[in-house]
Protein backbone atom coordinates (compact mmCIF):
# COMPACT_ATOMS: atom_id res chain seq x y z
CA UNK A 1 0.00 0.00 0.00
CA UNK A 2 1.41 3.36 -0.95
CA UNK A 3 1.64 6.14 1.56
CA UNK A 4 1.17 9.12 -0.76
CA UNK A 5 0.26 12.20 1.21
CA UNK A 6 0.30 14.55 -1.76
CA UNK A 7 -2.73 16.80 -2.16
CA UNK A 8 -4.49 16.97 -5.54
CA UNK A 9 -5.02 20.51 -6.77
CA UNK A 10 -8.13 21.84 -8.46
CA UNK A 11 -6.57 21.91 -11.96
CA UNK A 12 -5.51 18.27 -11.78
CA UNK A 13 -1.92 18.95 -10.72
CA UNK A 14 -0.50 17.52 -7.52
CA UNK A 15 0.73 19.84 -4.77
CA UNK A 16 3.64 18.90 -2.55
CA UNK A 17 2.74 17.73 0.96
CA UNK A 18 3.10 20.15 3.84
CA UNK A 19 6.22 20.33 5.98
CA UNK A 20 4.42 18.72 8.93
CA UNK A 21 3.32 15.72 6.83
CA UNK A 22 6.85 15.32 5.47
CA UNK A 23 8.30 15.40 8.98
CA UNK A 24 5.91 12.70 10.20
CA UNK A 25 6.64 10.52 7.16
CA UNK A 26 10.39 10.86 7.67
CA UNK A 27 10.14 10.05 11.37
CA UNK A 28 8.13 6.93 10.62
CA UNK A 29 6.63 4.73 13.29
CA UNK A 30 9.28 5.60 15.85
CA UNK A 31 7.35 8.67 16.94
CA UNK A 32 3.83 7.46 16.26
CA UNK A 33 2.32 5.22 18.89
CA UNK A 34 0.08 5.15 21.87
CA UNK A 35 1.28 6.47 25.18
CA UNK A 36 3.17 3.87 27.19
CA UNK A 37 3.38 1.32 24.37
CA UNK A 38 6.34 -1.01 24.73
CA UNK A 39 6.56 -0.55 28.49
CA UNK A 40 4.39 -3.48 29.54
CA UNK A 41 6.24 -6.52 30.92
CA UNK A 42 6.80 -8.68 27.84
CA UNK A 43 9.18 -11.22 26.44
CA UNK A 44 11.97 -10.62 23.94
CA UNK A 45 9.52 -10.80 21.02
CA UNK A 46 7.42 -8.02 22.52
CA UNK A 47 4.55 -10.31 23.51
CA UNK A 48 2.87 -10.05 26.90
CA UNK A 49 4.01 -12.98 29.05
CA UNK A 50 1.56 -15.41 30.70
CA UNK A 51 2.55 -14.08 34.13
CA UNK A 52 1.78 -10.53 33.03
CA UNK A 53 -1.54 -11.62 31.58
CA UNK A 54 -2.46 -13.49 34.78
CA UNK A 55 -1.59 -10.58 37.07
CA UNK A 56 -3.46 -8.16 34.80
CA UNK A 57 -6.63 -10.27 35.04
CA UNK A 58 -9.38 -8.68 37.18
CA UNK A 59 -9.67 -11.86 39.26
CA UNK A 60 -6.12 -11.37 40.50
CA UNK A 61 -7.19 -8.25 42.41
CA UNK A 62 -9.98 -10.19 44.13
CA UNK A 63 -7.49 -12.91 45.09
CA UNK A 64 -5.16 -10.33 46.63
CA UNK A 65 -8.05 -8.78 48.56
CA UNK A 66 -9.13 -12.21 49.82
CA UNK A 67 -5.58 -12.87 51.04
CA UNK A 68 -5.54 -9.49 52.80
CA UNK A 69 -8.85 -10.26 54.53
CA UNK A 70 -7.57 -13.69 55.58
CA UNK A 71 -4.35 -12.38 57.15
CA UNK A 72 -5.68 -12.26 60.75
CA UNK A 73 -6.68 -15.93 60.44
CA UNK A 74 -3.13 -16.83 59.38
CA UNK A 75 -1.12 -14.55 61.67
CA UNK A 76 -2.99 -12.47 64.23
CA UNK A 77 0.00 -11.15 66.16
CA UNK A 78 -0.17 -7.45 67.03
CA UNK A 79 3.10 -6.81 65.20
CA UNK A 80 1.91 -8.36 61.92
CA UNK A 81 -1.46 -6.58 62.03
CA UNK A 82 0.19 -3.22 62.77
CA UNK A 83 2.73 -3.57 59.95
CA UNK A 84 0.04 -4.70 57.49
CA UNK A 85 -2.21 -1.77 58.44
CA UNK A 86 0.65 0.70 57.98
CA UNK A 87 1.39 -0.80 54.55
CA UNK A 88 -2.25 -0.53 53.44
CA UNK A 89 -2.49 3.12 54.53
CA UNK A 90 0.68 3.79 52.56
CA UNK A 91 -0.90 2.07 49.54
CA UNK A 92 -3.85 4.47 49.71
CA UNK A 93 -1.51 7.47 49.88
CA UNK A 94 0.45 6.21 46.87
CA UNK A 95 -2.73 5.57 44.88
CA UNK A 96 -3.93 9.11 45.64
CA UNK A 97 -0.63 10.68 44.59
CA UNK A 98 -0.61 8.51 41.47
CA UNK A 99 -3.72 10.37 40.29
CA UNK A 100 -1.85 13.66 40.58
CA UNK A 101 1.62 12.61 39.40
CA UNK A 102 1.07 9.43 37.40
CA UNK A 103 -2.18 10.23 35.61
CA UNK A 104 -1.97 14.01 35.22
CA UNK A 105 1.79 14.61 35.41
CA UNK A 106 1.68 17.23 38.20
CA UNK A 107 4.82 17.05 40.34
CA UNK A 108 3.52 17.33 43.91
CA UNK A 109 6.10 17.38 46.71
CA UNK A 110 3.68 18.33 49.47
CA UNK A 111 1.15 15.51 49.40
CA UNK A 112 1.69 14.89 53.12
CA UNK A 113 -0.20 18.16 53.74
CA UNK A 114 -3.53 16.54 52.85
CA UNK A 115 -2.52 13.53 54.93
CA UNK A 116 -2.06 15.90 57.89
CA UNK A 117 -5.31 17.76 57.20
CA UNK A 118 -7.29 14.53 57.37
CA UNK A 119 -5.55 13.27 60.50
CA UNK A 120 -5.79 16.55 62.42
CA UNK A 121 -9.39 17.23 61.40
CA UNK A 122 -10.58 13.84 62.63
CA UNK A 123 -8.37 14.06 65.72
CA UNK A 124 -9.74 17.47 66.77
CA UNK A 125 -13.37 16.53 66.17
CA UNK A 126 -13.12 13.26 68.12
CA UNK A 127 -11.02 14.41 71.09
CA UNK A 128 -12.27 17.99 71.56
CA UNK A 129 -15.91 17.68 70.43
CA UNK A 130 -16.53 14.01 71.12
CA UNK A 131 -17.62 13.11 67.59
CA UNK A 132 -17.69 9.46 66.49
CA UNK A 133 -14.85 8.79 64.10
CA UNK A 134 -17.17 7.83 61.23
CA UNK A 135 -18.97 11.20 61.37
CA UNK A 136 -15.67 13.01 60.87
CA UNK A 137 -15.09 11.54 57.41
CA UNK A 138 -17.46 13.94 55.53
CA UNK A 139 -15.86 16.90 57.35
CA UNK A 140 -12.41 15.56 56.45
CA UNK A 141 -13.40 15.33 52.79
CA UNK A 142 -14.64 18.94 52.86
CA UNK A 143 -11.45 20.10 54.62
CA UNK A 144 -9.29 18.30 52.04
CA UNK A 145 -11.24 19.87 49.19
CA UNK A 146 -10.86 23.33 50.74
CA UNK A 147 -7.13 22.72 51.13
CA UNK A 148 -6.91 21.62 47.50
CA UNK A 149 -8.82 24.69 46.34
CA UNK A 150 -6.65 27.05 48.40
CA UNK A 151 -3.36 25.69 47.11
CA UNK A 152 -4.46 24.36 43.72
CA UNK A 153 -6.58 27.31 42.58
CA UNK A 154 -3.77 29.86 42.16
CA UNK A 155 -0.87 27.46 41.50
CA UNK A 156 -2.07 24.84 39.01
CA UNK A 157 -1.38 27.24 36.18
CA UNK A 158 2.29 26.72 37.00
CA UNK A 159 4.23 23.84 35.52
CA UNK A 160 7.13 21.54 36.28
CA UNK A 161 9.61 22.73 38.90
CA UNK A 162 7.60 25.80 39.87
CA UNK A 163 4.59 23.69 40.84
CA UNK A 164 6.86 21.32 42.79
CA UNK A 165 8.35 24.21 44.79
CA UNK A 166 4.91 25.64 45.64
CA UNK A 167 3.52 22.28 46.77
CA UNK A 168 6.64 21.64 48.84
CA UNK A 169 6.10 24.98 50.58
CA UNK A 170 2.42 24.14 51.17
CA UNK A 171 3.35 20.89 52.87
CA UNK A 172 5.78 22.64 55.19
CA UNK A 173 3.27 25.41 55.96
CA UNK A 174 0.69 22.85 57.14
CA UNK A 175 3.24 21.08 59.33
CA UNK A 176 4.58 24.30 60.89
CA UNK A 177 1.04 25.60 61.46
CA UNK A 178 0.09 22.41 63.27
CA UNK A 179 3.25 22.74 65.35
CA UNK A 180 2.29 26.24 66.58
CA UNK A 181 -1.48 26.07 67.20
CA UNK A 182 -3.02 25.22 70.55
CA UNK A 183 -6.00 23.44 68.99
CA UNK A 184 -3.66 20.95 67.31
CA UNK A 185 -1.74 20.32 70.52
CA UNK A 186 1.39 22.10 69.36
CA UNK A 187 4.55 19.96 69.26
CA UNK A 188 2.89 17.34 71.48
CA UNK A 189 0.10 16.71 68.98
CA UNK A 190 -3.20 15.01 69.72
CA UNK A 191 -3.55 11.73 71.60
CA UNK A 192 -6.42 9.52 72.69
CA UNK A 193 -8.04 9.32 69.25
CA UNK A 194 -10.79 6.66 69.42
CA UNK A 195 -11.04 3.70 67.07
CA UNK A 196 -13.94 2.45 64.99
CA UNK A 197 -15.09 0.09 67.74
CA UNK A 198 -14.24 -3.52 68.47
CA UNK A 199 -17.46 -5.24 67.24
CA UNK A 200 -16.63 -8.14 69.54
CA UNK A 201 -13.11 -8.49 68.10
CA UNK A 202 -9.71 -7.11 68.92
CA UNK A 203 -9.70 -3.41 68.12
CA UNK A 204 -6.58 -3.63 65.94
CA UNK A 205 -8.08 -6.44 63.84
CA UNK A 206 -11.32 -4.48 63.40
CA UNK A 207 -9.31 -1.44 62.30
CA UNK A 208 -7.30 -3.61 59.92
CA UNK A 209 -10.38 -5.02 58.19
CA UNK A 210 -11.92 -1.55 57.85
CA UNK A 211 -8.66 -0.29 56.35
CA UNK A 212 -8.66 -3.23 53.91
CA UNK A 213 -12.18 -2.35 52.76
CA UNK A 214 -11.43 1.38 52.37
CA UNK A 215 -8.13 0.84 50.56
CA UNK A 216 -9.67 -1.75 48.22
CA UNK A 217 -12.43 0.72 47.32
CA UNK A 218 -9.84 3.46 46.77
CA UNK A 219 -7.71 1.27 44.49
CA UNK A 220 -10.77 0.23 42.48
CA UNK A 221 -11.97 3.83 42.19
CA UNK A 222 -8.53 4.99 41.06
CA UNK A 223 -8.32 2.27 38.41
CA UNK A 224 -11.81 3.10 37.09
CA UNK A 225 -11.02 6.82 36.98
CA UNK A 226 -7.85 6.10 35.02
CA UNK A 227 -9.74 4.12 32.38
CA UNK A 228 -12.58 6.61 32.01
CA UNK A 229 -12.94 9.76 29.97
CA UNK A 230 -11.45 11.93 32.71
CA UNK A 231 -8.50 9.57 33.04
CA UNK A 232 -7.76 9.85 29.33
CA UNK A 233 -7.92 13.63 29.60
CA UNK A 234 -5.43 13.47 32.47
CA UNK A 235 -3.04 11.43 30.35
CA UNK A 236 -3.38 13.81 27.40
CA UNK A 237 -2.46 16.70 29.69
CA UNK A 238 0.47 14.74 31.07
CA UNK A 239 1.90 13.98 27.63
CA UNK A 240 1.44 17.41 26.05
CA UNK A 241 -0.58 20.10 27.79
CA UNK A 242 -0.48 22.51 24.84
CA UNK A 243 -1.68 19.86 22.40
CA UNK A 244 -4.43 18.80 24.81
CA UNK A 245 -5.64 22.38 25.09
CA UNK A 246 -5.56 22.75 21.31
CA UNK A 247 -7.78 19.68 21.04
CA UNK A 248 -10.43 21.31 23.23
CA UNK A 249 -9.53 19.96 26.69
CA UNK A 250 -9.88 22.53 29.47
CA UNK A 251 -6.48 21.73 30.96
CA UNK A 252 -6.91 23.85 34.09
CA UNK A 253 -10.16 22.12 35.07
CA UNK A 254 -8.70 18.72 34.32
CA UNK A 255 -5.64 19.38 36.48
CA UNK A 256 -7.82 20.84 39.20
CA UNK A 257 -9.97 17.69 39.21
CA UNK A 258 -6.86 15.50 39.59
CA UNK A 259 -5.52 17.63 42.43
CA UNK A 260 -8.81 17.63 44.34
CA UNK A 261 -9.25 13.88 43.87
CA UNK A 262 -5.77 13.23 45.19
CA UNK A 263 -6.47 15.53 48.14
CA UNK A 264 -9.57 13.52 49.07
CA UNK A 265 -7.59 10.27 48.97
CA UNK A 266 -4.91 11.81 51.19
CA UNK A 267 -7.45 13.16 53.68
CA UNK A 268 -9.21 9.82 54.11
CA UNK A 269 -5.82 8.12 54.52
CA UNK A 270 -5.14 10.63 57.31
CA UNK A 271 -8.28 9.49 59.14
CA UNK A 272 -7.17 5.87 58.92
CA UNK A 273 -3.70 6.82 60.14
CA UNK A 274 -5.07 8.76 63.13
CA UNK A 275 -7.31 5.86 64.16
CA UNK A 276 -4.52 3.35 63.71
CA UNK A 277 -1.92 5.30 65.69
CA UNK A 278 -4.37 6.82 68.25
CA UNK A 279 -1.96 9.76 68.48
CA UNK A 280 -0.53 12.21 65.94
CA UNK A 281 2.07 14.98 66.02
CA UNK A 282 3.63 17.37 63.46
CA UNK A 283 6.68 15.12 63.08
CA UNK A 284 4.39 12.46 61.60
CA UNK A 285 3.83 14.60 58.48
CA UNK A 286 7.26 15.89 57.48
CA UNK A 287 8.70 16.10 53.98
CA UNK A 288 10.04 12.54 54.22
CA UNK A 289 6.48 11.25 53.93
CA UNK A 290 5.90 13.13 50.67
CA UNK A 291 9.24 11.90 49.31
CA UNK A 292 8.51 8.27 50.20
CA UNK A 293 5.03 8.41 48.65
CA UNK A 294 6.46 9.88 45.46
CA UNK A 295 9.17 7.22 45.50
CA UNK A 296 6.50 4.50 45.66
CA UNK A 297 4.71 5.97 42.63
CA UNK A 298 7.91 6.21 40.57
CA UNK A 299 9.21 2.83 41.68
CA UNK A 300 5.97 1.02 40.89
CA UNK A 301 5.33 2.76 37.57
CA UNK A 302 3.68 6.14 37.16
CA UNK A 303 0.12 5.86 35.91
CA UNK A 304 -0.12 2.14 36.67
CA UNK A 305 -2.43 1.30 39.55
CA UNK A 306 -1.09 -2.27 40.08
CA UNK A 307 2.46 -0.97 39.82
CA UNK A 308 1.86 1.77 42.38
CA UNK A 309 0.34 -0.75 44.79
CA UNK A 310 3.43 -2.96 44.41
CA UNK A 311 5.74 0.03 44.81
CA UNK A 312 3.96 1.14 47.98
CA UNK A 313 4.19 -2.36 49.47
CA UNK A 314 7.90 -2.51 48.63
CA UNK A 315 8.65 0.88 50.17
CA UNK A 316 6.62 0.18 53.33
CA UNK A 317 7.49 -3.48 53.95
CA UNK A 318 11.09 -3.77 52.77
CA UNK A 319 12.60 -1.88 55.75
CA UNK A 320 10.74 -4.26 58.10
CA UNK A 321 11.96 -7.30 56.19
CA UNK A 322 15.51 -5.96 56.48
CA UNK A 323 15.23 -5.35 60.22
CA UNK A 324 17.63 -8.23 60.81
CA UNK A 325 20.37 -6.15 59.20
CA UNK A 326 20.09 -3.74 62.16
CA UNK A 327 22.05 -0.54 61.50
CA UNK A 328 22.72 -1.57 57.91
CA UNK A 329 19.10 -2.02 56.88
CA UNK A 330 18.56 1.47 55.46
CA UNK A 331 21.84 1.23 53.52
CA UNK A 332 20.71 -2.10 52.07
CA UNK A 333 17.27 -0.61 51.43
CA UNK A 334 18.77 2.27 49.45
CA UNK A 335 21.07 0.01 47.46
CA UNK A 336 18.18 -2.29 46.53
CA UNK A 337 16.10 0.68 45.36
CA UNK A 338 18.96 1.92 43.19
CA UNK A 339 19.37 -1.54 41.65
CA UNK A 340 15.65 -1.73 40.86
CA UNK A 341 15.64 1.72 39.24
CA UNK A 342 18.71 0.84 37.16
CA UNK A 343 17.20 -2.35 35.78
CA UNK A 344 13.57 -1.11 35.67
CA UNK A 345 13.76 2.64 34.97
CA UNK A 346 10.12 2.67 33.81
CA UNK A 347 8.99 1.10 37.10
CA UNK A 348 8.28 -2.36 38.40
CA UNK A 349 4.90 -2.55 36.66
CA UNK A 350 4.60 0.32 34.16
CA UNK A 351 1.40 1.55 32.60
CA UNK A 352 0.25 -0.31 29.49
CA UNK A 353 -0.79 1.90 26.63
CA UNK A 354 -2.62 -0.85 24.73
CA UNK A 355 -5.49 -1.16 27.17
CA UNK A 356 -8.56 -3.01 26.02
CA UNK A 357 -11.71 -0.94 25.50
CA UNK A 358 -14.30 -1.09 28.25
CA UNK A 359 -17.73 -2.67 27.83
CA UNK A 360 -19.33 0.75 27.48
CA UNK A 361 -16.89 1.70 24.73
CA UNK A 362 -17.54 -1.60 22.91
CA UNK A 363 -21.30 -1.02 23.14
CA UNK A 364 -20.94 2.51 21.77
CA UNK A 365 -18.77 1.22 18.91
CA UNK A 366 -21.35 -1.43 17.99
CA UNK A 367 -24.16 1.17 18.08
CA UNK A 368 -22.17 3.55 15.90
CA UNK A 369 -21.40 0.74 13.44
CA UNK A 370 -25.10 -0.14 13.15
CA UNK A 371 -25.99 3.49 12.48
CA UNK A 372 -23.37 3.79 9.73
CA UNK A 373 -24.19 0.45 8.10
CA UNK A 374 -26.72 0.67 5.23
Amino acid sequence: MSNDNSIPARDGAVDAPSGFVQAVDEAGKSTVGRVGSGLAPADAAGRVTPVSRAISHPLFGWVVMALAVALPFVNSSSYSIRIATDALIFVMLAVGLNIVVGYCGLLDLGFAAFFAIGAYTSGILTTSLGWPILLTIPVVVIAAVIGGVVIGGPTLRLRSDYLAIVTLGFGEIIRITANNLDITGGPNGIFGIPNFGDFGLRSDITTYWIVVAVVAAAVLASARLGKGRLGRAWRFVREDEDAAEAMGIHTYRVKFAAYITGAIFGGIAGVLFAVHQTAISPTSFNFLWSALILMAVVLGGMGSTPGVVIGALVISLLPELLRGAENWRYLVFGVLLIIVMLFRPQGIWPHRGDEKPSRIEKRRARTAAKEVAP
